[in-house]
């Protein structure tokens, strides 16, 4: 028997869909289940075929808990070792390397010194920074916000140079991205499991949160094939099996705005039926895929082209 497990926290109903769609399939020789943790020994199997991740982001023991699974040929859903390495900066350097168009960003130090640190712990920091070709470089308005994490947590929009020093000092020990603002004139929060199936999702960011995904924005065919592609080749790059990638589209364009969501809301609640229905689905589908492709005691996690091109050492866009 090959099972998929489910690791969430609080939320219910993806979990729940998810399991109930995979069992309701009805295929010999597997079933999906919650995973249930009562020891964690080093090297030992989980006894899952596949693990989906909803939670570890927060809980750093599920996270070490997914990697010993890894090791021992569970296929983790999304790969927990780049997780752990990636951030939002990195993504958007990437993204320049491989044709994809993101706003103009730069990363800051924090506002106050890591715990453990001193001044004399930045002897090879400049200060003050080069703020006025900081600034000339993103230009104003801009947004601020974490180079880790998401949720809209810790989002400042800012005017101006003054504006910019007043709203840093609130950032405690976070490290802060400074990101070119684009006003766009449609916004599109895209789906992508298994670096192949794409569900592009109309969305306004500035409404209230549970009205987000009512938008009426119709993108043309054309736009249509263009963000997927650029969808795939983020996440075929980044090798992640199961993200979102929100796209802002300014004079034509789509921007990758925000693209390292690597457990995205699922809730039926917050996205909508027809694309909760959808979620659950592909997500379950392509669970059983994995599944069925698992060897026993290998290597079954993604690897994105970053790593595996570095590792032959083959150009990015190559």
């Amino acid at each position: 028997m090959k099972k998929i497990g489910v690791l969430y926290g609080k939320e219910r109903s993806f979990p729940m869909a998810f399991i109930e769609a995979v069992n309701g399939k009805n295929i010999r020789g597997i079933m999906a289940e919650s995973v249930l943790i009562d020891k964690v020994i080093q090297g030992y199997s989980t006894g899952y075929s596949v693990i989906i991740d909803r939670i570890s982001q927060d809980v750093p023991f599920y996270r070490a808990y997914l990697k010993n699974a890894a090791i021992s040929g569970t296929a983790v859903i999304n790969n927990p070792f780049w997780w752990s390495a990636d951030e939002k900066f990195f993504n958007n350097a990437l993204a320049t390397k491989i044709g994809v168009p993101v706003p103009k960003t730069v990363i800051l130090p924090s506002r106050e010194l890591p715990e453990d640190t001193t001044d004399l712990s930045f002897s090879n920091l400049a200060y003050p920074l080069d703020w006025e070709s900081i600034f000339k470089y993103v230009g104003f308005p801009a947004y601020m916000k974490p180079f880790a994490g998401g949720g809209w947590k810790n989002v400042y929009r800012i005017q101006n140079a003054e504006d910019f020093y007043q709203k840093h000092s609130e950032t405690g020990r976070l490290v802060m991205l400074l990101q070119e603002e684009i006003v766009f004139e449609e916004y599109y929060r895209c789906y992508c499991i298994g670096g192949k199936y794409v569900r592009i999702m109309p969305y306004e960011p500035r409404n209230p949160h549970h009205l987000r995904y009512v938008a009426d924005f119709s993108p043309p065919e054309e736009r249509l094939r263009q963000m997927e592609q650029i969808v795939l080749r983020i996440n075929q790059y980044l090798g992640y099996d199961f993200n979102t990638v929100e796209l802002a589209v300014k004079d034509g364009i789509p921007y990758a705005i925000d693209f390292c969501n690597p457990a995205p809301d699922a809730e039926r609640a917050s996205v909508g039926e027809d694309n909760f229905n959808w979620v659950v689905e592909t997500a379950a589908l392509y669970a059983i895929e994995r599944a069925l492709d698992t060897k026993e005691g290998l290597d079954n996690l993604t690897w994105g082209e970053y790593i595996k091109r570095s590792i032959v050492q083959k150009p990015l866009m190559g």
